[in-house]
């Protein structure tokens, strides 16, 4: 494999519909109230990808110099498979935090809430210290909340506060639906180590509560948002679209409750990513439609 098509493995590009989803929930709850700005809309998405390839290299990192990927089944890690040197990963890390970072400053330059320094700054150290540092917080179980309030909540209600410069409570309500595709993306992947992490003293939310109980825990992430989804469509009917995400919704719920095994949980990965990905275009499109039609 080339030195350029590894670098690519190791951002883990099938990761990227977390950071996408909310800045389309963010921008398209902005439209409904007549906000919408798309220079922000796209120095928050610039924002998002950054953090997201990151928050890829920062664990590839951790991880590898920890021994927790020595015996991980899934795709290529950079430190761990020995395909990088140690620092020049952690460089890739503090470099994507970088530049996410002067993104962010122009975001504040440019609407004036200086306070989004330090949730910049808060976004990034969570990031690094997800597995990093000498007590990561993701060895604790906290890997799911964090993913849940940072790319849910705080991706999807930042986006619309810069364009509006107000909490939006239909911001709140479909970044929390997102915020639980994105964890059920984490726990699906910690379903499938959950041998190697309680080895290697990962102690994620899956070891907690063992392999059958975090399947029907992310059968429940994946779930949830369908019934807000529902309820949105009674104030905007073109969100109806977002029932097409039960293509996604529905097999990956097959495979966490046929129990499969970890090349097929890699699958339900796939399909959750994705299935966020499509809550996100799906509903957005539908708030979207309603917002110009008015």
């Amino acid at each position: 494999m080339s030195s350029v098509k590894l670098w690519v493995e190791g951002a883990r590009l099938r990761t990227l519909p977390l950071a996408i989803a909310p800045i389309i929930l963010g921008s398209a709850t902005a439209a409904s109230l007549d906000s919408f700005d798309l220079l922000l809309s796209i120095l928050a998405l610039l924002v998002a990808l950054s953090l997201q390839v990151g928050v890829n290299y920062a664990n590839d990192y951790s991880d590898g110099i920890r021994g927790t990927d020595e015996n991980r089944v899934g795709p290529l890690r950079l430190t761990g498979s020995g395909s990088a040197k140690p620092r020049s990963v952690k460089t890739a890390a503090l470099a994507s935090f970088g530049f996410a970072g002067l993104v962010g400053l122009a975001i504040v330059l440019i609407t004036g809430q200086w306070f989004l320094v330090l949730i910049g700054l808060t976004a990034i150290v969570a990031a690094w210290f997800y597995t990093g540092g000498k007590n990561p917080y993701g060895y604790a179980g906290l890997g799911e909340l964090a993913v849940f309030v940072f790319f849910g909540l705080v991706a999807t209600v930042g986006t619309n506060f810069i364009q509006t410069g107000l909490i939006d409570p239909l911001a709140i309500l479909v970044g929390g639906a997102y915020g639980l595709y994105a964890s059920a993306v984490l726990m699906v992947n910690n379903i499938r180590d959950i041998k190697t992490d309680k080895e290697s003293g990962k102690i994620t939310v899956a070891v907690r509560l063992g392999e059958k109980n975090s399947r029907r825990l992310f059968i429940w992430m994946l779930w949830l948002p369908v019934l807000v989804n529902l309820m949105l469509v009674l104030v905007y009917p073109a969100t109806l679209l977002g029932f097409l995400n039960l293509l996604l919704v529905i097999p990956a719920t097959l495979i966490a409750l046929d129990g499969r095994g970890a090349k097929e949980l890699i699958t339900a990965l796939k399909l959750a990513s994705f299935a966020g990905l499509g809550f996100g275009v799906l509903v957005g499109a539908g708030v979207f439609f309603v917002s110009f039609s008015l």
